[in-house]
């Protein structure tokens, strides 16, 4: 098994923001999508949409609640990703996990939710 998509639903406007995070600081692109009956976008790593977003106006929710806490993201280039949080004004926190060699940015996109994005051997 593997992960096939993450997708995250929020009203038009705060999606509008979402989809350009996900393309201008993750560098994810806007590709095709089909014709759903609600709006969205699909974002792409290469020829994969591994980011759906879907407009809605209320969060899903279960009984309980989620505890979902975030989703990660693993690539290369540490400096240029910091540099382009700093110049977008994008707060984030790091963590090194000497164990796997490891560096960790987290930071958090326009609708919440907690991105992960891991660097294999390259430290701050």
């Amino acid at each position: 098994m593997k992960l096939h998509h993450i997708n995250i639903k929020a009203p038009a406007d705060l999606l509008a923001e979402e989809k350009n995070f996900f393309r201008d600081i993750l560098g994810l692109s806007e590709g095709p999508r089909p014709a759903f009956t609600n709006p969205g976008y699909w974002l792409y790593y290469g020829d994969q949409p591994i980011v759906h977003l879907s407009q809605g106006d209320r969060h899903i929710s279960g009984e309980r609640g989620s505890y979902f806490d975030h989703v990660a993201f693993q690539t290369s280039g540490l400096g240029v990703f910091l540099r382009r949080l700093e110049n977008a004004g994008i707060e984030y926190s790091t963590s090194y996990v000497d164990a796997t060699a490891t560096t960790q940015v987290f930071v958090n996109s326009p609708t919440g939710t907690r991105i992960e994005v891991s660097f294999a051997d390259e430290t701050l």
